[in-house]
């Protein structure tokens, strides 16, 4: 007997549709996920191996439910005075979104973003039930307030995203426009910062706002600048109440013993983890301009990531790209491919495909 997805009793309003997901494939040079290419020194190898194996001992008991201490280390990386109580981790920042979603969202309620951006804020909405307003950015992909305000005036949503920087884009949001949505959103306005430490120096973080907007929630993970994305680390700062609404709909034990103690013992290594990001944030300088340089039009990047472009068929250059062993991320608007800078060698591997990719 046959028998498939459409003979099971699924949501009419997930019909159709198709799980996120990014290509896997098994080449030399792999620039489409926004990874940081430097993986952990040996000295850090050995002291998650070794953390790792104490914490081995205690497996047959549950995790701290709360995840306190981590909270607490956390909440001393980001500083600003913030404490344990203002801050709550889990499974990467996605199952963050998602908790603020299954809180603040649901039936007979609206999240808003500006597009393009990340694409898992309208699934994960969609996956809660919430309804999705999507607002256009500006043609330099920015967000254009006096819009945003007037789209967040007419749909009332109890959920606005604002990513900063921007995924695919990179484009940052300026902290008093952020301040003014803040102001404006009748529910919570959260900013997601998954990128920010690869921000221009002296970009100040959303985090800066927290004492006057108890509505605001700053997301962020350690799977970028950290180099932690296959430990599964998000996080997010915000008014304790936020902090108590969340631990309403998590799941109980949610953020493993293991997943907790290799991120303590991340932090404890942060200045030898985050060493890397001042050398990306230069290749992804150095890239922005070779890429002008060739004629390729370029989206202004905060991130470790570049949006370029514009191609007649996206699709083809981004096989050709493949042909020559170089993955990229067909993603955002329709024309542009999106780029993550990786090391030095792998971006001259991404340079000489991509001349040859488009015959220049």
């Amino acid at each position: 007997m046959s028998f498939s997805l459409n003979d099971l009793p699924l949501r009419d309003d997930l019909k159709g549709q198709s799980p996120y997901g990014a290509p896997q494939m098994d080449v030399p040079v792999v620039l489409n996920t926004n990874e940081n290419p430097h993986p952990p020194s040996a000295r850090l190898a050995k002291a998650l191996a070794e953390a790792v194996a104490e914490t081995a001992l205690d497996l047959n008991r549950y995790p701290d439910r709360d995840a306190v201490r981590l909270r607490e280390g956390l909440a001393a990386y980001l500083g600003h005075g913030l404490t344990a109580a203002q801050v709550w981790a889990a499974n990467g920042s996605n199952e963050v979104l998602q908790q603020i979603l299954q809180a603040f969202g649901g039936p007979g309620r609206t999240a808003m973003g500006f597009e393009p951006s990340y694409s898992m804020h309208p699934i994960i909405s969609r996956g809660t039930g919430t309804a999705w307003v999507p607002v256009p950015r500006d043609a330099d992909f920015r967000v254009d307030v006096e819009a945003a305000l007037a789209a967040i005036e007419e749909h009332r949503p109890s959920v606005v995203f604002l990513t900063s920087p921007n995924n695919p884009t990179g484009t940052a949001v300026d902290i008093a426009d952020i301040r003014r949505l803040a102001e404006a959103a009748p529910g919570v306005l959260v900013v997601d910062e998954a990128y920010a430490e690869f921000r221009r120096e002296d970009t100040p973080s959303a985090v800066t706002l927290l004492d006057d907007h108890p509505r605001l929630i700053v997301s962020r993970t350690m799977s970028k600048a950290f180099a932690l994305a296959g430990a599964r680390v998000g996080y997010l700062a915000a008014h304790p109440a936020v902090v108590d609404a969340l631990q309403l709909v998590r799941l109980p034990y949610h953020l493993s013993a293991v997943t907790q103690v290799v991120a303590l013992t991340a932090l404890d290594h942060a200045d030898e983890l985050l060493g890397a990001v001042d050398d990306l944030r230069a290749e992804r300088d150095a890239l922005v301009a070779w890429l002008r340089g060739h004629g390729f039009a370029v989206a202004d990047s905060d991130a470790n990531f570049v949006q370029f472009g514009e191609f007649e068929d996206r699709t083809s250059v981004w096989r050709a790209m493949l042909d020559h062993q170089v993955l990229i991320r067909e993603v955002g608007p329709p024309g542009w491919l999106r780029v993550t800078v990786g090391t030095p060698q792998e971006m001259a591997a991404f340079r000489t495909a991509l001349l040859a990719a488009t015959g220049r």
